[in-house]
């Protein structure tokens, strides 16, 4: 158990690390750094050598080598590989516990992460394996918090049963939000609305949801984008309303639990809030600073932990049939 223990605490900070590192990559526009995978231009890492350079043009003559931007999209695979390794590992050793089901969403969860990143790349950044990466990182950090939750001993957590079947539809909004976010990266419409409160003026006869939502399908290369600025504009202007319902929705919620219990449950919620002010605050500064590289970095790491305080809740809530409710 201890083993166990140990290899799960390591996967949580490591895919912490893990989602850091792709949005760094992401957002320094380095998806496709390396336009082959897993490798880099035919190699294990990231030709620096004149001859090796050389080759590698010879093989993608479309994609010269950046190697700042290689390197950023490589290290970022070393550590989801490695983080995949402990996942293995972590599957392996849960064999012996005798827990078999998070252990294996997770090793099936790691398997089709690593699909997508490769489809990251031989699909050109297509917005939709994009979007599905980022929310496949978000909910392989929350299913590793919740296993690391299971090795510890069970509280008692007394709360309102209204705030049990709540629960749902507020993580039904978050997810909702991170995935409008994800859509939003994806299709490179961070930038589509640079003042406030929603966007430019005129807005509201610009809006093109057919475009905004459309699969994009038969590009052959989304990188920087294949939607109109009205389309963008329309995915920035839903994100901003979504952000706002969530504000409002997960804060309500996180206030009612932390005025109605106690302990664990009482940290918990007081973390969620905590949370949900700062990723609205560093929204508010991708906006008014126009997207520096840090605070987009901090708003993609403060959406994932807190989707996974969140999914932590429920767990406790759930977890225990003779928990006490008010």
């Amino acid at each position: 158990m201890k083993t166990l223990k140990v290899l799960v605490s390591s996967a949580v900070v490591l895919a912490m690390l893990v989602i850091l590192l792709g949005a760094y990559t992401r957002l320094t526009d380095a998806g496709l750094g390396c336009p082959d995978w897993p490798g880099c231009y035919g190699f294990l890492k990231v030709p620096e050598q004149a001859h090796h350079i050389e080759q590698a043009e010879a093989l993608y003559p479309e994609r010269p080598v950046e190697s700042h931007k290689a390197w950023n999209e490589m290290i970022h695979r070393y550590f989801a590989g490695t983080l995949g390794l402990l996942i293995l590992a972590i599957f392996v050793v849960s064999l012996k516990q005798k827990r078999l089901l998070l252990p294996s969403l997770l090793l099936g969860l790691v398997i089709f992460q690593a699909a997508l990143g490769m489809w990251t790349v031989t699909l050109a950044l297509h917005p939709v394996v994009v979007m599905g990466h980022l929310l496949g990182g978000f909910t392989l950090l929350s299913l590793l918090a919740l296993y690391w939750w299971q090795l510890q001993p069970a509280p008692l957590i007394v709360v309102k049963q209204s705030l049990k079947l709540l629960f749902w539809p507020v993580l039904l909004v978050l997810a909702a939000q991170i995935a409008l976010g994800g859509w939003t990266a994806a299709n490179y419409a961070a930038l589509a609305c640079i003042q406030l409160p929603v966007c430019e003026a005129g807005w509201t006869t610009q809006l093109n949801f057919d475009e905004a939502f459309s699969l994009h399908l038969g590009y052959d290369n989304y990188e920087y984008g294949v939607m109109s600025q009205s389309a963008r504009a329309t995915v920035h202007v839903m994100h901003r309303i979504g952000a706002v319902i969530t504000l409002l929705v997960v804060a309500a919620y996180a206030i009612a639990l932390w005025r109605t219990s106690s302990g664990l449950m009482r940290n918990l919620a007081g973390a969620v809030l905590v949370l949900l002010v700062l990723q609205f605050s560093l929204g508010l500064a991708n906006v008014v600073l126009h997207l520096p590289l840090g605070n987009a970095v901090a708003h993609n790491f403060v959406a994932a932990n807190l989707l996974m305080c969140l999914v932590v809740i429920g767990y406790q809530l759930h977890r225990n049939k003779e928990s006490a409710y008010a």
